[in-house]
């Protein structure tokens, strides 16, 4: 799926770049043919209306026409047409004078009966003038401005070929840098799925078990224990499902930005009360040091399921008879929450994964409640509230730091 999307990104990418350059190039390839084209009907209007005399008299300028100060070097030749006789009367053509060439073209540029056009077959434009007796002519070579037409379009190519070839590489590394996001959120579900199938399948499969336990009905003493397992298990199915959908409705709701007015300083420390018998009953006291009157803009009962989140954690995995800590001060224009305990250290490699979905720093705190999706709900409720969610440990403690910003 990546490379096909990375494909379809270099693809869009080289069509509307080649687009461009077609559009840029056919633009500029036109005027400039567009300038070339006026510039000989410039010099075909100046000589049609010069009284030319045969070269030599000092009239003429031999090599091409003097134009705005400067000479302009297009081969032209004119001719008077008296009824059915015509005479060359100047240019820089030379021996045309009563030849079948001249004729030729003569009869192509008559029978065109247009007063300007072009004789392809001998690359000449022509404009025509009717003087009454005789009728005038003007030839321009168009030879140079087909080669320099044909030379700008072979060079526009070149550069063309060379900005496609150079652009389709950066596309390539674009491709890859933009899809690099969607990649990894692409492994992230993958691995959620996979995680959220290992974690339904054994309350599935208890289900089932007592299920057809209850069915066959072999040991009549036994239902009750078998009714109870399978209540335990859909009861387990339901918390997991439930934190799916936390995380799953954070996922939607991640751009909205809470707004109501709550204090921080109570959510914290009714969230203290609610879990102190919790911890005292786990031989971890708790205590708090809470700073009042410290208020944000934000969701109250998801900065409670924050806060509860990191206490329920912290009384899980800390030491037998360590204390629970929590702490809420001000700094700067930031409110700074910590939730501290003592116990084993999280090694450093563990720490950058500690909120991603399903994860376990060690298989030992597998034997503890839960599925792994608290700190990931928590990571993303911070997320939310445009706050951040961090961890530190060592051999003194594992730290909790949630940040956000202070009610302006």
């Amino acid at each position: 799926m990546i490379r096909k999307l990375r494909r379809k990104f270099v693809a869009i990418s080289m069509a509307l770049v080649a687009a461009i350059l077609a559009v840029v190039f056919l633009l500029v390839y036109m005027a400039f043919q567009r300038n070339l084209e006026n510039l000989s009907q410039q010099v075909l209007h100046r000589v049609i209306q010069e009284e030319f005399l045969l070269p030599g008299s000092g009239h003429l300028p031999q090599n091409g026409i003097l134009f705005g100060g400067d000479r302009i070097s297009l081969p032209y030749f004119t001719v008077s047409v008296w009824g059915e006789t015509a005479y060359v009367t100047g240019g820089t053509y030379a021996n045309l004078e009563n030849t079948g060439i001249l004729q030729e073209i003569l009869t192509d540029c008559m029978n065109q009966n247009t007063t300007q056009g072009t004789i392809d077959s001998y690359h000449l434009r022509y404009l025509r003038q009717d003087n009454g007796m005789y009728e005038k002519l003007a030839f321009v070579d168009m030879s140079m401005e087909e080669a320099m037409l044909r030379n700008m379009m072979a060079s526009y190519l070149m550069i063309a070929l060379t900005a496609l070839l150079l652009l389709f590489g950066v596309s390539v590394l674009l491709s890859r840098w933009a899809t690099r996001p969607v990649e990894k959120a692409w492994a992230q579900q993958k691995q959620f799925l996979s995680d959220a199938s290992h974690e339904l399948k054994t309350p599935l499969t208890v289900i089932l078990s007592n299920a057809e336990l209850l069915e066959s009905a072999a040991l009549p003493d036994k239902p009750a224990d078998w009714v109870d397992n399978i209540r335990s298990e859909a009861g387990s199915m339901r918390v997991l499902v439930e934190e799916m959908l936390t995380l799953a409705r954070g996922d939607n709701m991640a751009a909205e930005t809470p707004k109501t007015e709550v204090s921080l300083s109570d959510i914290a420390y009714d969230c203290t009360l609610a879990f102190e018998p919790v911890a005292f009953e786990a031989g971890k006291p708790l205590q708090e040091e809470i700073a009042p009157e410290i208020t944000v803009i934000g969701d109250a009962d998801k900065l409670r399921r924050l806060i509860s989140v990191l206490l329920d954690n912290a009384i899980k995995y800390g030491a037998d008879g360590g204390t629970i800590t929590l702490t809420l001060q001000k700094t700067d224009r930031q409110a700074l929450l910590t939730v501290s305990n003592p116990g084993e250290p999280i090694p450093p490699e563990h720490l950058p994964h500690l909120f991603e979905r399903f994860y376990r720093a060690d298989a030992s705190r597998g034997e503890h409640s839960g599925y792994g999706l608290g700190l990931s709900i928590a990571s993303a409720i911070a997320a939310q509230h445009r706050g951040t969610l961090r961890a530190e440990s060592d051999a003194v403690s594992t730290r909790f730091f949630f940040q956000l910003p202070l009610k302006k």
